[in-house]
């Protein structure tokens, strides 16, 4: 169930997109409020769960390689146990960013950076040695448009 958000709901959240290391002093002088409402919202937001916690944005292209590369994977048959085992492997390589289970023609949609072709070729073999996996196919990122760690939110987004 989506949490209602008035429109200083909404410019909070906005600004702790921007920076969530803003002070409270910051944050209430850029939403209109004095600092006790202004913790107060956000105290509120955490708790229903609409602000999940705070972290450092790290850049995955200067840690592991500049290469995006989507990987779709179908496994052999969809049981549980080849699920989860293939879930349980996949956690444990670090290049790999998201996984998803789908529908449609693809059991899996993995997000991995690579720093090259032989890089690559290394998750490949790793990946190819995980049991139940029928066929692996994968797609490189030629330009990357648009990536948001949040949602765009507007004072009028009501739900």
């Amino acid at each position: 169930m989506a949490t209602k958000l008035d429109a200083i709901d909404t410019r909070i959240l906005n600004a702790l997109i921007r920076d969530g290391r803003i002070t409270w002093s910051d944050l209430a002088e850029e939403v209109g409020l004095s600092v006790t409402p202004t913790m107060r919202r956000v105290r509120q937001m955490e708790e229903a769960g609409v602000i999940r916690g705070y972290g450092a944005h790290l850049d995955v292209t200067r840690l592991i390689g500049e290469m995006p590369v989507f990987v779709s994977v179908t496994m052999e048959r969809q049981v549980a146990s080849a699920l989860a085992g293939l879930e349980r492997a996949v956690a444990d390589l670090p290049e790999v960013m998201s996984g998803h289970l789908m529908s449609g023609t693809q059991d899996y949609l993995l997000h991995a950076y690579v720093r090259d072709m032989e890089h690559y070729r290394s998750l490949l073999d790793r990946l190819t040695q995980i049991p139940g996996i029928a066929h692996i196919q994968s797609s490189f990122v030629l330009n990357t448009f648009l990536a948001r760690d949040a949602p765009l939110l507007e004072p009028s987004t009501r739900r």
